[in-house]
């Protein structure tokens, strides 16, 4: 089946499928030279945060993205790329240190929330969501953020301020999953597949709402059928992205990323008055 002619609910299965390319794969493919970062500097390190610094065509950038894993040993390891406090403090730490030496930031999405157990709500998690938010907003460098996978809640949003936002075609992005949305709006989780067709979570629909800035086309089949071919459009449009950042100043930076997220609402509340 061609990619447009796919329905949601298969982008959701294929946005949430083990072959598809994740942040690692993605950081070995496009950066030269990246050196992992590990810790909060507080408690300890949070696996389902992948982050560093790298070179991109022998710039210097900091990465940050979320990390699933691919075996089941990995995505126990990783709470199946769910982070906990600890994650987001980590992904505060490498913003704070692009900010301090100029920096661009490129993040990748791939998960479907933070972890909710309740070690990480003992520790925090809502607190270390917001100031993670609070801080990308006033960021002064470059932000450009790709949803590769499954973007669920203030889970991927964290990590989604960006000056740029973009999603690969079979990704999804949404306020929470399908199946928790038809648990609560009909009381029966197994609606998932209605859920999507109503929620609007996919590539297009997003475009169309103006909540991202384009789409990353994939090869029929999925992102993991070529993943060579993914990697080679993502290079170009970083290449594009970053030039066209890097003549903004930090304060014109910052200024676009705010007017860009306070107009979301107003973009989406239009286009269900029409």
């Amino acid at each position: 089946m061609a990619n447009n002619e796919l329905k949601p609910a298969q982008r959701v299965a294929l946005a949430r499928s083990p072959e598809r390319p994740g942040t690692a794969e993605f950081v070995s493919a496009l950066f030269t030279d990246f050196f992992e970062q590990r810790g909060d500097r507080c408690c300890m390190d949070d696996g389902a945060i992948y982050g560093g610094v790298g070179l991109f065509h022998g710039r210097p950038v900091t990465v940050i993205g979320h990390r699933k894993g691919h075996t089941i040993e990995e995505h126990v390891a990783y709470h199946f790329g769910m982070p906990s406090p600890e994650g987001y403090r980590k992904a505060q730490r490498l913003m704070q240190q692009a900010e301090k030496f100029g920096r661009p930031i490129v993040t990748f999405i791939d998960t479907a929330g933070a972890y909710p157990g309740l070690e990480a709500e003992a520790h925090g998690q809502g607190e270390a969501i917001a100031s993670t938010l609070a801080l990308s907003s006033r960021l002064t460098v470059p932000v450009i953020s790709i949803v590769t996978g499954e973007g669920g809640s203030g889970g991927a949003l964290a990590l989604g301020v960006g000056n740029r936002v973009f999603m690969l075609e079979n990704a999804v992005y949404s306020v929470l999953s399908p199946e928790g949305f038809a648990a609560i709006l009909w009381k029966d989780a197994s609606r998932s597949a209605e859920a999507c067709d109503v929620m609007k979570l996919t590539a297009a629909d997003l475009l169309e709402l103006k909540v991202i800035d384009g789409v990353i086309p994939e090869p029929e089949g999925g992102a993991q059928t070529d993943p060579q071919a993914v990697y080679r459009a993502l290079d170009e449009l970083l290449a594009k992205e970053l030039a066209s950042l890097s003549k903004m100043s930090g304060k014109a930076l910052a200024e676009a990323r705010y007017k860009k997220f306070r107009m979301m609402g107003a973009n989406a509340l239009r286009k269900e008055r029409l």
